[in-house]
């Protein structure tokens, strides 16, 4: 297969991890693109790219990108993934797809339109742990599931004096806690349950006054086959780095993963308890498929972005993956948030939209 060219629109964090992905999945970055040609020459040194793209629009249509990656403020996603599909190149949106459901939607609406692939980095999905929970549950359906619940935390913003353009609701859109991490914990449960959230009753929460957007949120939920569930999000749990954590409850196992910990599923059952270890041969051939390293060196982060990565290209290529998130999830990410926002304000119970 011909190397993938990407081009990247922006320099930061998130940047510098498509970047590594870009390279670990054989592809190359061409261009990359940032708020000035002065940014974006400063970043085509630490993303390795070769060339720095004067505009937004230059990247989008230079010859030389087959698949344009978004790794800016939220506010921009909507604008310059639009431009990527108007162009008809594939692309990759970081999350949120968009700050509103209506932008959302026009972004999934115009991505089938052009018919190409358009994928929304939900990437814990990756974790062989996860899969492989995705995997037993699906095939233990005589034990349906009753309870899900679970958490995400972190302590990034914990000093109040701590600031970022996420903190900002102009760019980072109403909602951050949950914007920006409550629906990884939501993608995450609803793709290894295969339920899917109906209804929710949420809170938000302040640690610091002065702030536009909530630094936590608590969320319950019920399921369209009956489960009920519960998640607390923060972003202000001191020592707490980024422990995305669930617990998948039936009437005779339960399934535990902790991306802080990430080797191993526990299964629980009422006479015993085990682990499952990554790279074992008790793995569903569905996880040993995200497995990027021998058991027994620790698999992270950026090796689910690796797979990933490497998913994405397949896909480019017209080849069917398996639990590739695409601009769909993306919209369903804005609809959750939606929700949560609407039941927030109003101490209610509210439907979430098909």
């Amino acid at each position: 297969m011909t190397a993938l060219r990407s081009g990247i629109i922006g320099g930061g964090f998130m940047a510098e991890v498509h970047a590594h992905a870009v390279r670990a999945a054989g592809g190359v970055v061409t261009h990359v693109a940032g708020r000035s040609p002065e940014a974006a020459d400063e970043s085509r040194e630490r993303l390795h790219a070769t060339h720095a793209a004067a505009s937004v629009e230059e990247l989008v249509h230079c010859d030389d990108v087959d698949l344009v990656h978004v790794c800016t403020p939220n506010a921009l996603h909507a604008e310059q993934a639009g431009l990527v599909l108007a162009a008809g190149k594939p692309v990759i949106c970081e999350k949120p797809l968009a700050t509103s459901p209506k932008d959302a939607q026009q972004l999934a609406w115009s991505a089938a339109q052009a018919g190409v692939l358009a994928t929304v980095p939900f990437v814990y999905r990756y974790y062989p742990a996860a899969r492989e929970a995705r995997a037993r549950i699906a095939a233990n359906g005589s034990d349906p599931l009753w309870l899900l619940h679970g958490s995400y935390l972190q302590d990034w913003l914990s000093d109040g004096a701590e600031t970022n353009w996420r903190v900002d609701s102009a760019h980072g859109g109403q909602s951050r806690a949950f914007g920006d991490i409550g629906v990884h914990w939501c993608d995450l449960m609803e793709f290894v349950t295969g339920h899917r959230i109906i209804r929710l009753s949420a809170r938000l929460a302040h640690a610091f006054g002065g702030r536009s957007t909530e630094d936590g949120a608590l969320v319950q939920f019920e399921t369209d086959r009956g489960a009920a569930g519960s998640v607390t999000v923060s972003q202000v749990s001191p020592g707490r780095k980024n422990r995305l954590w669930f617990s998948f409850d039936g009437r005779d196992a339960g399934y535990v993963f902790d991306q802080e910990q990430p080797e191993s599923l526990w299964i629980g059952g009422r006479e015993d308890n085990r682990l499952v270890p990554r790279g074992s041969q008790a793995m569903s051939p569905g996880a040993g498929r995200t497995s990027r390293l021998p058991a027994g060196h620790p698999q992270g982060y950026q090796d689910c972005f690796n797979a990933y990565l490497t998913d994405v290209h397949t896909a480019v290529t017209g080849s069917a993956v398996d639990g590739l998130p695409t601009f769909e999830d993306g919209l369903r990410a804005a609809t959750l948030t939606a929700a949560v926002l609407e039941s927030a304000a109003h101490d209610s119970w509210v439907p979430v939209d098909a």
